[in-house]
């Protein structure tokens, strides 16, 4: 095998602008050159380049939860929109609310499965931003749709949901690994969490622009006593209102757009998928400097990436190598913990919605003697459910994340939420509106500072670089199908045997038993948890068990196949003496 060359030094760099090249411009064995460039992203003290990365990330999440969220204000509207006639009075069928809802969760499966295959595969810069591009596109295709004597508006909706789906599913896997792969080890829990956390201000957001429109028209709502009755101006108003609600959701993935495409590459996926050493370095570099990416010396680069790539001691990407490593339980098991606990915790997640109308009603958020009351109080009633549970839960746990760990969180979450769903399903028909408002909001609560935010977290830390975001999307998959199982199935069980007309509680008399249901959904999350590692304050390579000398090292996976655990523990051992010596010599 041909010895890499040696690197070519590069001008320039002081005080505020380090050039890393030139720290490693000595070092000709790749491997070691990959452990020293990944240790300086991993070191580096928190500054703008990682809030930068939050920011752009996040901004991604927000859009994700404003679509998603927003569906849920959108659907009464469309009932007064296209619905207004004789059979159906202003309100939209049971059934073509349930699927239009459903669509986003089934495009969204389709999204995590492809894009977190494909960001493995082409590379994690290729695929950020085409997301967005796709949810954007939907997203003001949803707003102008209209139907016609061919098609109808559910089907219009349905089809372009399912579209958006896809882009926010893609959404999922690249925010989580490319926060991952770009974060200081110290803070890289709350970096991730922190993206995560966007989705309760997309919620918020969602609510204070129905509240926003629907003040807008007052006047035309006010013409409207009930959802049949609103005709005219008011059914005017209302069709502008949801398209103006849906519509800004692309506002925000605009802004954020040009800043994914030109994100740099991951080090990580250039060392480890692409092999090609000599741009990982230059892309550390430029990341830690603030610009969009490295600019090697082409030919240097190539030279370099012929000569070094079989040199690189971790295993190439492969079918055979992904049942191989996935065939272990001890990786094995990991997969099943991540996506297993994320599946039971969306079966819960999106089925405690169901309580939605009754909690509202209970504070005295539904109903109205006209249609601008009944949107308003809708309104108001998801900002306050949002603010008391939801956002605090999130940032709680984007404080302490990185303190006191995600299996703790995790499991202390689900514990939590099977207690608080025993109580509610057992409990149901002794509590008042104001107890089950309060056990509300404790889930809503535990849910974020718990397992919804660990469950995202974990699978973008867990797994080795060149199979990281397939793993990741696998997950989240499995999430959304529990969330999908939970609309189509919990929900049409919760009306089960209620009778013609029925209000409040009488309209779900199954609710109960679904809360029971859910309890012991919320008891299969806690023993998968237990699958799942600790990740807290260790770097990926660590976790990927790359590390010599740690508990996790594995000679197979780190591509020390030749090699005894004694020599690589000794490299291991040597390398900064090796960096500094070779410092010194430049």
């Amino acid at each position: 095998m041909a010895a890499p060359v040696a690197v070519a030094k590069t001008s320039g760099g002081n005080a505020a602008f380090h050039n890393f090249n030139n720290d490693f411009a000595h070092i000709t064995d790749p491997n070691e050159r990959r452990r020293l460039a990944l240790a300086e992203i991993d070191k580096a003290p928190f500054g703008w380049y990682h809030v930068r990365a939050c920011v752009v990330a996040g901004i991604g999440f927000f859009t994700d939860s404003y679509d998603i969220f927003a569906i849920n204000l959108v659907t009464s509207m469309l009932g007064i929109a296209f619905f207004q006639n004789s059979k159906s009075k202003g309100t939209i069928p049971t059934n073509s609310d349930t699927a239009i809802k459903v669509a986003t969760s089934g495009g969204t499966v389709l999204g995590q499965l492809g894009f977190g295959y494909l960001a493995d595969v082409v590379g994690r810069k290729r695929m950020y931003g085409l997301e967005l591009i796709i949810i954007i596109f939907a997203t003001l295709a949803q707003a102008l749709s209209s139907p016609s004597r061919s098609i109808s508006i559910v089907g219009l909706i349905i089809f372009w949901r399912v579209l958006m789906g896809i882009g926010i599913g893609g959404d999922y896997p690249l925010s989580s690994i490319i926060t991952s792969e770009f974060a200081t080890t110290k803070w890289r829990g709350a970096m991730m969490n922190a993206v995560f956390a966007m989705q309760g201000i997309g919620q918020f957001t969602a609510a204070m622009m129905a509240l926003i429109v629907t003040a807008g028209f007052k006047e035309s709502l006010m013409t409207g006593s009930k959802a049949s009755t609103c005709t005219g101006v008011c059914q005017l108003a209302v069709d502008k209102m949801w398209r103006i609600i849906i519509g800004f959701g692309a506002v925000p993935g605009c802004i954020a757009l040009y800043y994914r495409l030109t994100i740099p590459e991951t080090p990580r996926y250039t060392f480890d998928v692409a092999r090609d050493v000599e741009k990982a370095g230059e892309d550390a570099s430029a990341y830690l400097k603030g610009k969009a990416e490295g600019t090697p010396d082409e030919i240097q680069r190539v030279t370099t990436m012929v000569q070094s790539s079989a040199a690189l001691e971790i295993p190439k990407a492969s079918f055979k190598d992904f049942i191989a490593h996935y065939g272990q339980w001890k990786n094995g098991k990991i997969l099943l913990g991540t996506a297993g606990s994320w599946f039971f915790l969306d079966v819960a997640f999106y089925g405690l919605g169901l309580n939605n109308s009754i909690i509202l009603s209970a504070i005295g958020y539904s109903g109205g003697s006209n249609m601008y009351q009944v949107f308003y109080r809708t309104a108001v009633g998801n900002l306050i459910l949002v603010c008391a549970g939801a956002i605090p839960g999130y940032w709680v746990s984007v404080a302490t994340i990185d303190t006191l760990g995600r299996k703790p969180i995790q499991i202390g979450g689900f514990a939590m939420l099977t207690i608080l769903f025993i109580v509610i399903g057992f409990a149901y028909n002794h509590l008042s509106g104001h107890a089950l408002l309060a056990l509300y909001v404790l889930a809503q609560f535990f849910f974020n500072f718990g397992p919804n935010s660990t469950t995202f977290i974990v699978p973008g830390e867990c797994f080795p670089t060149r199979y990281r975001s397939t793993s990741h999307g696998f997950s989240a998959a499995s999430g959304k199908v529990g969330a999908i199982i939970a609309q189509v199935v919990f929900g049409p069980l919760r009306t089960r045997g209620a009778k013609p007309g029925a209000t409040g509680k009488d309209a779900s008399p199954w609710l109960n038993h679904i809360m029971e249901i859910f309890a012991l959904f919320m008891l299969a999350g806690l023993l998968t948890s237990f699958l799942i590692p600790e990740t807290k304050r260790k770097t990926l390579e660590e976790l990927a068990g790359e590390v010599p000398g740690t508990a996790n090292y594995d000679p197979v996976i780190a591509g020390h196949r030749q090699k005894n655990f004694e020599e690589v523990s000794a490299e291991g051992a040597n390398a900064d003496e090796k960096k500094e010596v070779g410092n010194s010599i430049a």
